[in-house]
């Protein structure tokens, strides 16, 4: 796509005055990692966090009501020249996640939404920092596009939007987290992301099937781990260079995860859940999936079913990634003991927030299907 790359005409001025903080532009401010990086980034640099709609309702940071696939972010040239000026530093977070979007719209967001950060750090002279995804390592086949477009579109656009940056004259940075967990101390997430689902559900006994052998490692990290090497490599002016922001070798297994979650369900009180029967990926396509096809059990199960092998199937890996933890500027990396405790914080914090639920209205028996996960 091509971009105005043009400076604006006026003629330059200082944006900060002598001792202020320098400003920082977010994008995917509401998201999970969004979320925890104001908390890393706020105490030095006033953030400038861009949003369609809704607010983000924190005093630390200035909204700006904006669209990320309209020219000029939908500003005004004026509007657009000013903050071209004032922007000292940019993070681009905001991403379709939602695989279940038309391929086609997953990727021009992601595609289209890169180009005009772009456009923005090089008329504002300032870095910009790509969050992508680990998981760009991971090549769908040709089966899995066909069987899941959303997931496919999505790891296709991100290995694009590090194309741009790659192709740009912009300086900055590729941060590639993987499975983004909630706080490693307080379990807290913003929002109930897949691995969140996926693991209450395991606790409460609704999972019976898992693509996966049990050896399988599914790498993730903790937030704040997270949020914290990305703001060390700004604070940092790192201007180049691609970061991976995983478990590498410390990654837990598969079998670990469902281990854990069946101890948590007895630390509750609950009937210990038996381990999820583990399916090597590569059955999955052969039995699982065309299995689901010819049995009777509804659509809504059917649909979790595939849920699960679309994000399992993604976020496995056979070998451990790379990762660029505990390096200069980038960081601590955490430990196997380190995530696991994580993995516990985040099941107390599920539990904590089912529990402040309101229970949900009981329909008569005749009525209610049975369902398998949630």
């Amino acid at each position: 796509m091509p971009r105005d790359l043009s400076r604006p005409a006026a003629p330059p001025t200082s944006r900060t005055t002598p001792g202020a903080r320098p400003a920082l532009l977010l994008t995917g401010g509401s998201g999970v990692l969004g979320r925890a990086l104001i908390d890393e980034l706020a105490p030095d640099y006033d953030l400038l966090c861009l949003r369609r709609s809704r607010s983000l309702g924190d005093p630390r940071v200035r909204e700006i009501e904006g669209d990320l696939l309209a020219p000029r972010l939908g500003l005004s040239p004026r509007a657009w020249y000013e903050l071209a000026l004032r922007v000292d530093v940019v993070i681009h977070s905001a991403a379709a996640t939602n695989w279940q979007m038309p391929p086609e719209e997953i990727a021009r967001t992601n595609i289209l939404g890169t180009d005009t950060m772009l456009d923005l750090a090089a008329r504002a002279d300032a870095p910009l920092y790509l969050v992508s995804t680990a998981f760009v390592a991971n090549t769908p086949s040709d089966e899995d596009r066909e069987r899941f477009p959303g997931a496919a579109a999505y790891l296709g656009s991100k290995a694009r939007a590090e194309q741009l940056l790659r192709e740009s004259a912009v300086p900055g940075a590729i941060v590639r987290p993987s499975v983004v967990m909630g706080d490693s101390v307080t379990g807290r997430i913003a929002g109930q992301q897949g691995l969140t689902k996926t693991i209450g559900a395991m606790v409460l006994g609704q999972v019976p099937v898992l693509p996966g052998a049990p050896e399988a490692r599914i790498d993730m990290v903790p937030q704040d781990y997270v949020s914290r090497a990305i703001g060390d490599l700004v604070r940092g002016g790192v201007g180049g260079g691609e970061y991976w922001l995983t478990a590498g070798k410390e990654a837990v297994e598969l079998r670990e995860i469902a281990d854990t979650c069946a101890d948590f369900a007895a630390r509750l009180g609950l009937p210990r859940p038996q381990r999820p029967r583990l399916i090597p990926v590569e059955a999955v396509h052969r039995l699982l999936l065309p299995m689901l096809e010819g049995t009777a059990l509804s659509g809504s199960v059917r649909q979790r079913f595939r849920y699960y092998a679309e994000l399992l199937l993604v976020f496995q890996s056979e070998l451990p990634f790379d990762s660029s933890l505990g390096g200069p500027h980038c960081g601590t990396r955490p430990t196997h003991g380190d995530i696991r405790d994580a993995l516990v914080r985040n099941l107390e914090s599920w539990a904590d927030d089912r529990a402040a639920r309101p229970a949900p209205r009981r329909r008569r028996a005749a009525q209610t299907p049975t369902e398998v996960a949630s």
